[in-house]
């Protein structure tokens, strides 16, 4: 499994904006297909966005248009750009790989993004 660290979490007001980062270690992270996730208190974990190793990218419907995800093989990152947030997107934040977002371990910490009215 190939760990994951996300930061770039905090709190903005409603409108705001947050770039949110996942840097991976090892050579292999351009073959992930890698994914933004979210867990808001008392609710499942639900996915945000995905983007393949050749960019191509899929997003949820309550993140169209408001959200970016991008990737730069070069450094291992994967990146969420959210644009006019709501308080309702106030959730921590993960990312993982699509190959392994099936194992409870390959979870990293998270990172908090707090949306105040």
């Amino acid at each position: 499994q190939v760990p994951f660290v996300e930061s770039g979490g905090g709190l903005v007001q409603a409108g705001g904006s947050l770039r949110l980062s996942c840097a991976a270690s090892g050579s292999t992270f351009s073959i992930y297909v890698m994914a933004w996730y979210r867990q808001a208190p008392g609710k499942q974990r639900e996915l945000v966005a995905t983007i393949t190793s050749g960019g191509d990218t899929i997003y949820a419907d309550f993140v169209k248009g408001r959200f970016t995800i991008s990737r730069d093989n070069a450094k291992n990152t994967v990146y969420l750009q959210m644009n006019m947030l709501k308080p309702e997107d106030t959730a921590v934040y993960y990312c993982n790989a699509l190959q392994q977002a099936w194992s409870p371990t390959s979870w990293g910490q998270g990172t908090q993004v707090t949306v105040s009215s």
